[in-house]
Formats: structure tokens, C-alpha cells, sequence
């Protein structure tokens, strides 16, 4: 829930690359727990501005926390963490939402979502009831329904998952646990933990606890990053593309920001950029063969109050930090060459966000 972004900083997001639009415009849906919002945006692909689409916000659940967009581009589905609920948007041609009900009841504090590159299935991280549950999707009406095996117990306070780009692996962060749970999936959604999960993260730069607070993989799958938002550090992992299972990279964890809060690579793997919640800024590394980081020259960037999330346009051009202290979006534009980073827009939301989806 947005309380944990704020005040124990376990930011959420729900932030990742699906479905599809028009050729100049991109669409962006944004997570506004405190006004139960959804709001959305059309991205210009040249300057990366975010323009508000009329009719927006739209109302949704009790604290909206975590958006994800099916492949297809019909459904958007929400988090609502303080209503222990999923709702299921249809998308408009004008790209507006209307909420199909009854909402889907799901566990405790809802607070990340993930789903496969088919579609067919949707991950929950229930960060208060310390479990998965898994529902598979009608195709046709965007419809949840709970697999066999559901829910699935992760360790505490599991604030954030991802898949990996094939879908063969699901990652969840267990920030009151310090580890990190690695699971196989199969073709019916199950869940089998990969070797070797969970994964206990050392801070062995300061001794502090990890809490780790978002996941990011390479586009390869051949890297996974964490935000250890307590620890003030990165954990990296090379994993393992038969098994799934986790090895640390030499030298990890790594010195970020202050409170990084989450992480995303560049489509070329070259780079990773680092939001940090209490700095007020993103670290840019770059990555050499190994995934192992080297601050780029003129990194930490500055970025707006308290950057909950970050996440990349579909283009991988713009680079957007969500900013729950000032109620914002930063654009920044991405050198491909270098990493660098520039700012270009702020764009108010009317409300702290905590996730930002983008539609190719």
C-alpha cells in the first residue's frame, strides 16, 4: 500500500513494457492510491511529455497500488491495497478505462503484480497475508479465476515480483525476510522454487539490513538486480537459464543512493538505472559482460521528492520516475551511447503515485 512507499519505504510499482498503440503517442496508466484514482496519459515519442487524457483519473478501488496491461492491450488490471482486491479495466479506443465488476477478492495488501508474455496468467504478491496467489485470464472478458495450488507462501512482507522476459521464472522480494524466493513456472501457472530459493541478501558494505524492495532482470534474462532500500545498496545475480537459480555476481552487493527503492535495465542491457527514495536522485550504471556495475560519470541525477519507481517508455528513449514526496513525473531523455540523462518534463498527477504502466 502507498504506506509502505511513504513511511517504510517499501515502493511499489507495478512497472513494466506490454500491448499496443499508435505510432507518435504512447499511453501511460499511473497508480494514485491517496484520491483511489487511476490516471492516465498519452507519452508525446518526441519530447517524452506526459498530456492527461480527458476524463482521467478514473475512479477504482480502495488505494490503488499496482497497474499491469495484458499483452493484448484490452485489459488493464489493479492492485487495491487497501480493499485486499483486484479490479479488471476494459480499455477504450480513446484508451480511457471503464471498471468491469465485481472486483476479484484476492489476500492481504495486494502489492505487486506480474503477468506471463502469454497472457494467460496473473501474479499477485500479497504483502501482508505473506503469499502468491495466481489466477489464470479469460481472454475474451479479462476474467480472474483462481488456479489450483493458490495461494503460494513466500516468505514476509513480500512487496514485489517479476517474471522473467520468457516467463519461465517468477522472483519475489521478501522485504521484512531479506531473501529472495525464485520459482519455476509451469504450463498451468504452478509454482515449483527453483534451486537454491530463497536467497538470503547480505549487506556486507554496511552491515545494515537488506529490505529488498523491487526485482529487475535484463532484457536476456541473463541478469537479476534487487533494491535494497534498507541497506542502501544492489544486490546482482546471474541466473541460471535451465534452473532458474541465482548466483551472486562478484563483488554484490553494490553501492547506489540513498534508500534505492527500484531499478530497471536499458533494452540493451547495457545500462541500469536505480531510483533512491531519499536522495532524491537515480544512479546510472554501467554494466560491463559480467553484469558487474561502475557508476557512469555525472551519476546520481537528480529527480523529483522521494522516487518511488522508475520505468522505461516502450521505445526504451524516456526514462519516468514516479515522485511521491512532489506528486509527480520526472521525464528524463536516455543517451544510448552513454547512460547519461536529461531532464525534459515534470508532469503533476494530482496525488502521490506509486506505479506507472506503459503500452507499446
Amino acid at each position: 500500500m502507498f504506506n509502505r512507499a511513504t513511511l517504510a519505504g517499501f515502493a511499489l510499482l507495478a512497472l513494466f513494457l506490454s500491448a499496443g498503440c499508435g505510432s507518435s503517442h504512447h499511453t501511460a496508466y499511473v497508480t494514485t492510491p491517496l484520491n483511489n484514482g487511476i490516471a492516465a496519459f498519452r507519452i508525446d515519442d518526441h519530447s517524452g511529455k506526459l498530456n492527461q487524457i480527458p476524463g482521467s483519473p478514473y475512479p477504482g478501488g480502495l488505494s490503488p497500488n499496482a497497474i499491469r496491461v495484458d499483452p493484448s492491450g484490452k485489459f488493464a488490471y489493479v492492485a487495491n491495497g487497501g480493499g485486499n482486491d483486484i479490479s479488471v479495466f476494459k480499455i477504450q479506443s480513446t484508451f480511457g478505462l471503464i471498471e468491469i465488476l465485481p472486483r476479484t477478492l484476492t489476500q492481504k495488501n495486494p502489492a505487486s503484480l506480474a503477468m506471463d508474455p502469454g497472457g494467460k496468467f496473473l501474479f499477485v504478491a500479497n504483502a501482508n497475508s505473506n503469499n502468491l496467489t495466481i489466477y489464470s485470464v479469460d481472454s475474451g472478458s479479462g476474467a480472474l479465476s483462481e488456479v489450483a495450488g493458490s495461494p503460494v507462501a513466500v516468505g514476509f512482507n513480500p512487496v514485489f515480483l517479476t517474471l522473467s522476459p520468457s516467463g519461465q521464472f517468477l522472483y519475489v522480494a521478501n522485504a521484512a525476510s531479506n531473501t529472495i524466493s525464485g520459482f519455476a513456472v509451469d504450463g498451468s501457472g504452478g509454482l515449483t522454487q527453483v534451486p537454491g530459493s530463497p536467497y538470503v541478501l547480505t549487506s556486507s558494505i554496511n552491515g545494515q539490513t537488506a529490505g529488498p524492495n523491487w526485482i529487475a532482470l535484463d532484457p536476456t534474462g541473463k541478469f537479476l538486480y534487487v533494491a535494497n532500500l534498507l541497506a542502501s545498496n544492489v544486490s546482482g545475480f546471474t541466473v541460471d537459464a535451465n534452473s532458474g537459480a541465482l548466483t551472486a555476481i562478484n563483488g554484490s552487493p553494490f553501492t547506489a543512493g540513498t534508500s534505492p527503492s527500484s531499478l530497471v535495465f536499458d533494452p540493451s542491457s547495457k545500462f541500469l538505472f536505480v531510483a533512491n527514495l531519499t536522495s532524491n536522485n537515480v544512479t546510472v550504471f554501467a554494466l560491463d559482460t559480467n553484469g558487474v556495475p561502475t557508476q557512469i560519470t555525472g551519476s546520481p541525477f537528480a529527480a523529483g521528492t522521494q522516487p518511488s519507481f522508475i520505468t522505461l517508455d516502450p521505445g526504451g528513449v524516456f526514462l519516468f520516475t514516479g515522485n511521491q514526496g512532489s506528486g509527480n513525473i520526472t521525464t528524463f531523455s536516455i543517451d544510448s551511447s552513454t547512460g547519461q540523462l536529461t531532464s525534459q518534463a515534470t508532469t503533476g498527477v494530482g496525488s502521490a503515485p506509486t506505479s506507472l504502466f506503459a503500452l507499446k
